[in-house]
């Protein structure tokens, strides 16, 4: 697979899932602008490391985001990757308007938007991957924003994959199992990893390249007969 000449937005590329995509990406040939909201270090050291690569701060809270993200890609885009995810842990008893608001602008209502902007600029051929979550399918006590947010996500690839299909461009979601990130480490103890691994059929836990992996191949010429699709990257977790 080969993107050279091609051009690519990731949001979230400066760690985990988001990281690796980016490091597929430009691996291949892309040109990539990747956003990332709070950790400048992270985000300099993956442009760095990554020949091709442009750093651009953005937080998906707010729509007026959207402005710096694609003022970099205002030559063209072949490929957008929605990757950003907030996760508000709480049972509904506890939730309040504002957790709503929030978690709903970062996993639904930006990638929306994102795709809107993109679309004019996507050449013909383009992809756009969303990253949703095996919680969709699996929702656990504490995670109904996250579930729900995510959710929409999916049913709005598949309303933007009829939309933009006849223009060759393909929409799909990408939901990741038990992936190990910082993220995952932080919200769980050893015990509920090891356990987790043990659920999965390959035996172990993904590794943000395991779904980059998945991602970068929708993303090429080879996935182009595959679209409007919920690709469940979990490594068996879900069979």
């Amino acid at each position: 697979m080969t993107f050279e000449g091609k051009t690519a937005l990731v949001t979230g590329g400066s760690k985990g899932i988001g990281r690796a995509v980016v490091e597929q990406l430009a691996a291949r040939g892309a040109a990539v602008v990747f956003t990332y909201r709070q950790d400048k270090a992270a985000a300099d050291e993956v442009a760095a490391t990554n020949p091709g690569t442009t750093a651009v701060r953005a937080d998906q809270e707010s729509l007026d985001s959207l402005d710096a993200a694609f003022d970099a890609v205002r030559g063209g885009l072949d490929i957008l990757v929605n990757n950003v995810g907030l996760v508000t842990a709480a049972p509904i008893a506890e939730l309040t308007p504002p957790d709503f608001d929030r978690v709903f602008a970062v996993n639904t209502k930006f990638p929306l938007f994102a795709i809107q902007r993109a679309a004019p600029l996507l050449r013909d051929g383009g992809r756009i991957v969303n990253i949703s979550t095996l919680n969709t399918l699996y929702p656990a006590a504490g995670l109904a924003l996250y579930c729900a947010g995510k959710a929409a996500l999916e049913q709005i690839t598949v309303v933007a994959a009829k939309e933009l299909g006849p223009r060759g461009i393909t929409v799909n979601t990408v939901s990741p199992g038990a992936t190990d990130t910082d993220t995952l480490r932080a919200a769980n103890p050893p015990a509920a990893l090891e356990a987790a691994a043990g659920m999965t059929a390959l035996g172990r836990l993904g590794r943000p390249d395991d779904v980059a992996a998945v991602v970068t191949f929708l993303a090429s010429d080879e996935g182009r007969w595959i679209t409007g699709q919920n690709v469940r990257a979990t490594g068996g977790l879900s069979v």
